[in-house]
């Protein structure tokens, strides 16, 4: 059964030939539909044992290694695809899509950590899709998974980072600018039009910044703001573990297992400006629910005064 979803969910993608980017069996995939595991179950995150020692970070060091090279070379061919593509838009769009789905997929491979997939029947609704962000592994992952179709929206200085960031511009994916309010809804006012005019989804990180520790961080207003604006539902894409594989600031990559879970979309069609403040923290108590313990935000008690 799981092998008969795995093969329907990538073959809605639709990608041509050998770019065909479906999971790699012996790469420790699996794909899980409709699961029904409990919140409070142990996460397997705790299953794997931390190993530091030299030859584990020797690998680690290969793995890398390997992933910016392998990442420069497919940058580089995709690179030449998009100028042959320059007269049409959304053909670059696609085909940056497709780059993501070889290269993250190939990253991952790389990398070798386990990866279970669960809620695989939402991967291919059109929508606003959100993620929480604790690791470069995010967005290795959202470049492998999100659907042909699929837009991303990063700062405008996105632009000067070498070769990557030029073949963000080429495929046509979206920038904001975030130097001053003003500009920034200005900018999502933008993004919000692309996306409805050129029936494309969407995908970001609503926290705005990589979290330090795993740790949930408060979501940004831009994804609901986006949401009302474009009547799209919001699919909510729940990463557990990466924040274990890859630590922020860290050049050691450790085999933690990671699991990618798609929640049901909520819809968007009744939110209204006035409570926008209440559908942040509606999806931000979603996140705290499906994530396991040591993912979910601290709560600072306020202390009370004591009498005399």
């Amino acid at each position: 059964m799981e092998k008969t979803a795995s093969g329907s969910v990538m073959r809605n993608r639709r990608l041509e030939s050998f770019f065909n980017a479906s999971p790699i069996p012996n790469m420790g995939v699996s794909w899980k539909i409709g699961s029904k595991k409990g919140v409070g179950e142990k996460p397997k995150t705790d299953l794997y044992v931390e190993d530091d020692g030299w030859l584990s970070i020797l690998i680690s060091w290969i793995r890398i290694v390997t992933c910016f090279v392998s990442m420069m070379v497919t940058t580089f061919v995709w690179a030449l695809i998009m100028l042959v593509l320059l007269p049409w838009p959304y053909e670059r769009l696609r085909q940056g899509n497709i780059y993501g789905h070889v290269t993250g997929r190939m990253l991952m491979w790389i990398l070798g950590n386990p990866i279970k997939i669960e809620g695989a029947e939402y991967a291919n609704t059109r929508a606003i899709y959100i993620c929480n962000h604790a690791s470069p592994i995010d967005i290795f992952l959202m470049m492998w998974l999100t659907p042909t179709g699929t837009v991303g929206i990063a700062k405008k200085e996105i632009v000067w980072y070498p070769l990557f960031g030029q073949l963000y511009v080429l495929a046509n994916h979206l920038r904001i600018d975030r130097s001053n309010p003003t500009a920034a809804i200005q900018s999502m006012k933008e993004v919000a039009r692309a996306i409805v005019k050129n029936k494309l989804s969407l995908i970001l990180f609503p926290e705005g910044t990589r979290s330090k520790d795993g740790r949930l961080l408060p979501f940004k207003k831009g994804f609901v703001h986006l949401a009302m604006q474009s009547h799209l539902p919001i699919v909510p894409i729940v990463l557990t573990g990466t924040h274990l594989a890859w630590r922020k600031g860290s050049l050691h990559v450790r085999p933690a297992p990671l699991t990618v879970k798609y929640l049901p979309p909520i819809k968007t069609d009744d939110w209204t400006a006035d409570k926008i403040d209440d559908h942040v923290k509606m999806v931000h108590d979603i996140y705290i629910k499906h994530l396991p313990q040591p993912q979910r935000p601290l709560v600072v008690e306020e202390e009370t005064p004591t009498k005399g």
